[in-house]
C-alpha cells in the first residue's frame, strides 16, 4: 500500500514550516488512523508519502481486501478533510481545501523483517511486489485515477469480499519488469454508487 499527495510541492511552497507541519501531522494522522484501524501495519513515512503493508507481521485472509477498503476510506475522508481546510477561513491558502491524494496497491509475496544495519534497522518490506504496488501510486496519474491496483489484488479482494466496483484501466508495463501487468481502479463501494 502506496500513498502519495498530489502536488506536494506547491504545499511546501505556500505554508510556513509551522502551517506545513501542523498540516502534514493533521493530514498523517488522519489516514494513518484509517489504515491501523483496517488492520494494516505502518511501515514507514516518506515525506507526505504513506507506505503500509497488510498481511504482516499477522497473517490475514483479506489483506488485499483491508488495502483496497482502506484507500476508499481515505479518499472519503480526505474529502471530510478538504471541507473542514475550508471553512477554516485564511488559515490555510486555497490549494490545501483541493488536496488529492493518489494510492496503489499490489498483492503479493514479500520479504518482510528487520532491515537496515546492525545498529539500526526498521520492520519493513521489500521485493518487486512492493516496486509494482509503488508503481501502481505512481502511474494512476497517467489515467485520472486516484487509485489503482494490479488485477491480483482486484481478484484477491473480491474472493474475500465482493462490495467493491472496479473500473478496468489498461495493461501496463511498468519500469523494472518486462511482462504487461493488469490496473484497475476501484471507484467505490457498491452501496454507495
Amino acid at each position: 500500500f502506496f500513498s502519495d499527495v498530489q502536488s506536494f510541492s506547491s504545499f511546501s511552497e505556500l505554508l510556513t514550516p509551522n502551517q506545513l507541519v501542523a498540516l502534514m501531522n493533521e493530514y498523517l494522522t488522519a489516514m494513518t488512523d484509517l489504515v491501523q484501524q483496517e488492520r494494516g501495519t505502518l511501515d514507514k513515512y516518506i515525506g507526505d508519502a504513506i507506505v503500509a503493508m497488510y498481511g504482516a507481521p499477522i497473517p490475514m485472509e483479506d489483506h488485499a481486501y483491508q488495502a483496497v477498503k482502506t484507500a476508499l476510506l481515505m479518499q472519503e475522508h480526505q474529502v471530510e478533510l478538504r471541507k473542514k481546510w475550508k471553512s477554516e477561513g485564511d488559515k490555510w491558502p486555497d490549494v490545501v481545501s483541493l488536496m488529492q491524494t493518489r494510492i496503489g496497491c499490489n498483492t503479493g509475496k514479500a520479504t518482510v523483517g528487520n532491515m537496515g544495519s546492525s545498529d539500526r534497522f526498521n520492520y519493513t518490506m521489500m521485493g518487486d511486489m512492493v516496486n509494482l504496488a509503488a508503481r501502481c501510486e505512481s502511474g494512476a496519474k497517467s489515467y485520472g485515477a486516484y487509485i489503482m491496483v494490479t488485477e491480483e489484488t482486484r481478484l484477491a479482494a473480491e474472493a474475500t469480499k465482493d462490495d467493491v466496483t472496479y473500473r478496468y484501466l489498461d495493461k501496463i508495463v511498468v519500469k523494472g519488469r518486462t511482462q504487461p501487468v493488469a490496473m484497475h481502479e476501484p471507484i467505490g463501494f457498491k452501496g454507495n454508487l
